[in-house]
């Protein structure tokens, strides 16, 4: 299992979501993948979870990828949100 702890950057400028475009992000890999921010943990490939996460710049998210590519998994996730 992998994990690391990112700071959220800036809101996406893009027209779909940015939480959209994070969930296709994760649903791109086969690991299990999880984002966590103080007590609550979501699935990352889940549209409704990650709406349940608040996402504000500055905040401290723990990535968690559990599978075959969790080490590409958590740096492409760590790259989107920090971005």
């Amino acid at each position: 299992m992998e994990q690391k702890t990112v700071t959220v950057g800036s809101p996406s400028k893009e027209k779909i979501s940015p939480i959209a475009k994070l969930v296709q992000l994760a649903c791109q890999f086969e690991s299990a993948i999880y984002l966590e921010n103080g007590t609550r943990k979501v699935n990352a490939k889940s549209i409704m979870g990650m709406m349940a996460l608040t996402l504000d710049k500055g905040m401290q998210v723990t990535i968690y990828a559990d599978g075959t590519d969790e080490d590409v998994a958590v740096e492409k996730m760590e790259s989107y949100l920090a971005s």
